[in-house]
């Protein structure tokens, strides 16, 4: 099932499969932070106010606003 990761939940783990409507500049800058296509990760926190997200991903935590998880297409595991 393909989500959005900026709609996952505290506990939820998935895999990045794309980037939707972002540009070239801010895709290589997700790619920069380890959202790289099929990199697993894991839902760790999620601030009062629902942003920032923080994620365990490629064994670092990786804290990331909600409009920047909007593009990031994910497939739960």
């Amino acid at each position: 099932m393909v989500s959005i990761l900026g709609e996952l939940q505290v506990g939820d783990s998935g895999r990045v499969k794309a980037f939707r409507n972002a540009g070239a500049v801010y895709r290589r800058k997700l790619l920069a932070m380890g959202l790289t296509p099929g990199v697993q990760f894991t839902v760790c926190r999620v601030a009062p106010m629902g942003d920032p997200i923080q994620l365990q991903i490629r064994g670092f935590q990786l804290s990331i606003r909600r409009d920047e998880a909007a593009v990031v297409e994910v497939s739960r595991i």
